[in-house]
């Protein structure tokens, strides 16, 4: 508001013409005079902007009698369009004369989006410009060094000096954080919010900006915070030594995105077999914040060459996984020579999760890994001899849906892959069927109790049906495969109740129906021409009937043997829950017939049209089979260590010993017995459950002939004992450390088909060499209080087998093998692993890995060696941790024959 418009207004409704005296005009001019003079003080003191002018219609018409000079005094220009917050914590000087406002000792200073703190900062607010910079302590040592911070842009330098109103700045040794990369420049020139430049200055991931072991050195860079930093003449220094590594200029992709894409720079190497390399070479690509791409290869000067395509994809609150495909041709040797081959193998691995929260009533999940039987074997990129030993690959997806109907139901698709890479043959379903109605009662009453025999019948209807291939590796998604394909659905409907007995037995009954329909059978007929018994396909439906007839007893004993409050064991329980079995299967004799087995037709065999099938076949014989199980634990009470505990601690002593057993009715004693041996296992943990056994034994009660053979006669008929031990097994897991934790899962390793510690040494991917070979840990000060000596980090892992073979008299240790594995900081920046074992069968060392590892802050030195057997090969890596970093490393291996 200006005086003019005010007075304006005030002469529009206060003038009268004709009717106006001398007392309203002075009393008006009066409180017209007041009025701007407190609105131009108080628009003065609060610094405020001036209100609209005056309309153009106010403007245009006059003022009738009016004597009153016009206002020409013009309101001061505010030097700042924002509030200034400062304090410090000594003073706060302002200076008019020369519009200075001095902060000292732990200034801060806001305004807007910027963060000043410093040792001292001097604002001249009517150049609208800021200094800041650092101050001497006491010992006369400069501290307190400015942070200016604007929005997401943190800088920290000796000083700065910064114009609110163009936005530029002049800062001195400035150190500021992108990313991964921390930059450091004598002189930087911020041009406006988005460019800066800089003079002399260096870039490294290194933790000390001042101090790096590390760092590229530039004399000019221009500098665009959270996009990118495009350099000079750069040139690599280490240990403040410069190197003979120089670019003309360097790009620094700075996205605030989680990734950007990029070329991946191969490594070079050599094989004797396959002469030389260039590894691991590629682009990854970025494609969105939900799923990435990256695309690797390599090549080798003898023909051979590699493909690899990883991709992870996720959606937050719907589902995450990744996919990895990889392709080798491999050729060794040259042609002509008698070592040469050439081979072609691939691996393809899923992994794919649903959260459960974006839909409850249905899920699907995938876990695939396969591929050529000898991938793990060949590959010259996997190092994991767990996966080299490992004899099957196996995958399955799956997805299921539950139907909100009453009585519920549900259905499941799944796909499963089942190879052996020993014998290369492969076993899949696609798809396979699985679909139920919940269990119904159809003689509960309104009240819904399910108490009684009659009460407690239900019935239930399942299906099931698979599209089954079986074939070779060779011929895995060939024409042959699909032309041996069988086709094949079941129904299932089982009858059951369960009631008490005598208030402490627990009985049940069971029968069920089975319908099974196949697209193919066989027939046998004798082939003169051959003079061999040939059986022939059929195609077309065909279906087959059963039914059977089960029940079960069983009960809970609880004992207690109390030895005494005041004992170290005060007492031990022993829980036994004893079970037998009833079942019983009639002969489906009419689905046989029979052929002849050589050219005159008086010999002739049975045999069934649904034999292999995949829903198996109807049996021939009845089955009428009682089975005893007994299964135990035991657990003891002790006093505590502890005395100010009063009660007493709980110790599992055998989590389960299980024996079990069946009688045949139905055995003629030939070619079947009546007795079944007697299975016995069994398991506990020790030592805070940081050491699993499990054991195992089969007792036999009958004796074996001269042929060693069973006969129907009890084995201590024939001068033996009660039973013959035919074998027996113990396995022996134990981990400990004094890291307070356990170790880390190798789940690649698993996922490759090994084992999950390392006892088989360290799943490597030769991709990738910046993860550790050791379990992931908290990094460590540099400082070290005490002698490091004192308590060296280490972990163990110990695994044991034994396994004893009698089956045909032979009473002999058939497995006998000891595994290890040792990881322990060597000092604060070394560590060192050894994966070795024996085997005291064969009388020689199992697989051995040596692997060691130096923390070079920023860097990483590592080097594992592998110094027997056929997968015998070593690996050196050195290079950056830092992801954006990557390419910049030395990797040397050598490359076993296999």
């Amino acid at each position: 508001m200006t005086c003019q418009k005010t007075r304006h207004n005030f002469t529009k409704i206060a003038f009268k013409p004709l009717h106006t005296n001398l007392f309203n005009i002075v009393l008006i001019s009066f409180f017209l005079t007041i009025g701007c003079g407190n609105l131009y003080s108080q628009e003065t003191k609060n610094q405020k902007k001036p209100l609209p002018a005056v309309k153009q219609s106010d403007k245009e018409k006059p003022a009738l009698n009016d004597t009153i000079k016009l206002d020409t005094v013009r309101p001061k220009k505010t030097f700042l369009d924002g509030k200034v917050r400062y304090k410090a914590k000594d003073y706060a000087k302002i200076d008019q004369t020369k519009k200075l406002i001095t902060l000292y000792n732990e200034a801060e200073l806001y305004y807007k989006d910027v963060e000043l703190k410093s040792g001292i900062i001097v604002l001249n607010y009517e150049k609208d410009e800021v200094y800041a910079g650092r101050i001497k302590d006491s010992a006369g040592v400069l501290t307190q060094f400015p942070n200016f911070k604007q929005g997401s842009n943190e800088v920290q330098p000796d000083s700065i000096r910064f114009n609110f109103k163009t936005k530029k700045a002049l800062i001195y040794n400035s150190r500021t954080t992108q990313g991964e990369l921390n930059i450091k420049a004598a002189i930087t020139k911020k041009e406006n919010d988005s460019v800066y430049y800089l003079k002399g200055a260096r870039i490294t991931t290194a933790t000390d900006i001042d101090n790096p072991e590390y760092y590229f050195r530039t004399s000019k860079i221009k500098f665009v915070p959270g996009k990118k930093i495009v350099t000079g003449l750069t040139q690599m220094v280490i240990a403040d030594v410069p190197t003979p590594l120089a670019l003309p200029y360097g790009f620094f992709p700075l996205s605030q995105e989680k990734s950007v894409s990029g070329i991946i720079v191969p490594s070079y190497n050599d094989s004797n077999t396959r002469g030389f390399s260039l590894q691991n070479g590629g682009y990854y690509f970025a494609l969105s914040d939900n799923y990435d791409l990256t695309v690797l290869g390599d090549y080798y000067t003898n023909g051979s060459y590699a493909m690899r395509f990883e991709s992870a994809y996720a959606t937050r609150y719907k589902y995450r996984g990744n996919v990895n495909i990889r392709f080798e041709n491999l050729i060794s040797s040259e042609r002509g020579y008698p070592d040469y081959s050439k081979q072609n193998i691939y691996n393809i691995q899923w992994s794919h999760s649903k959260d459960s929260k974006s839909n409850p009533n249905s899920s699907f999940s995938a876990s695939v890994n396969m591929g050529s039987s000898k991938y793990f074997k060949r590959s010259i990129n996997q190092a994991n001899i767990g996966s080299n030993l490992n004899n099957t690959l196996s995958s399955s997806i799956n997805y299921n849906k539950t139907f909100n109907t009453i009585p519920g139901s549900r259905i499941a698709l799944s796909a499963t892959h089942s190879q052996n890479t020993q014998t290369e043959d492969i076993i899949m379903t696609l798809p396979s069927l699985q679909g139920s109605i919940d269990r119904v009662y159809p003689f509960v009453g309104k009240n819904g109790v399910k108490k009684g025999l009659i009460k407690n019948i239900n019935l239930q209807y399942n299906v099931s049906g698979k599209n089954y291939f079986k074939t070779k590796d060779s011929l895995f998604f060939k024409p042959q495969m699909f032309q041996d394909a069988q086709l094949g659905m079941q129904h299932t409907i089982p009858l059951s109740t369960n009631f008490k007995i005598f208030k402490y037995f627990s009985a049940g009954a069971s029968t069920t129906y089975q319908e099974t329909w196949v697209n193919k059978t066989i027939k046998k007929a004798y082939d003169s021409s051959t003079g061999q018994v040939e059986p022939n396909t059929v195609n077309g439906f065909d279906s087959f009937r059963t039914y059977n007839f089960s029940m079960n007893l069983g009960t809970t004993i609880y004992g207690t043997f109390d030895f005494g409050e005041d004992k170290k064991i005060q007492s031990i329980r022993h829980v036994m829950r004893p079970s037998i079995t009833y079942a019983y299967t009639p002969s489906f004799e009419r689905y046989y017939d029979t052929y002849a087995v050589d050219a005159s037709g008086t010999i002739t065999n049975q045999y069934t049209r649904f034999e292999n099938g995949i829903f198996g076949a109807p049996g021939k014989d009845n089955s009428n089979i009682v089975g005893f199980a007994l299964s135990n634990t035991f657990e003891a009470k002790v006093r505590d260590r502890d005395s100010t505990k009063t009660e007493p601690k709980k110790i599992m002593l055998l989590n389960n010993l299980n024996f079990s057993t069946s009688y045949n009715f139905n055995a003629d004693g030939k070619t079947t017995l009546a007795w079944q041996p007697i299975l016995v296992s069994g398991g506990t943990q020790f030592f805070d459950n940081k050491m699993n056994m499990n054991f195992g034994a089969t007792l036999d009660p009958y004796a074996l002939d001269s042929g060693n053979n069973r006969i129907n006669m009890f084995n201590i008929d024939n001068g033996g004992s009660l039973f013959r031990l035919t074998s027996a097994n113990v396995t022996v897991n134990y981990s400990f450390s004094n890291k307070g934790t356990g170790k880390e899962k190798n789940n690649q390793s698993q996922r490759n088909g090994g084992r999950s510690d390392d006892l088989f040494g360290t799943n490597t991917d030769l991709n990738d060499s910046r993860n550790s070979q050791f379990a992931n840990e908290p990094e460590k000060d540099d400082v070290i209080t005490e002698f490091f000596n004192s308590k060296i980090p280490w972990d163990m892992t110990l695994a044991y087998s034994l396994t004893y073979s009698n089956t045909t008299r032979q009473n002999q240790i058939s497995g006998n093998s000891l595994m290890i594995s040792i990881n322990t900081d060597i000092t604060p920046k070394w560590k060192g692993g050894v994966s070795t074992g024996y085997d005291f069968v064969q009388k020689g060392v199992t697989f051995t890995q040596f692997r060691f590892e130096r923390d070079l802050l920023s860097w990483r030195m590592a080097f594992n060696w592998q110094p027997m057997g056929t997968n015998s090969n070593w690996n050196f890596f050195i290079g950056i941790k830092s992801g954006m970093l990557s390419d910049i490393k030395w990797n040397k291996r050598s490359v076993s024959n296999r």
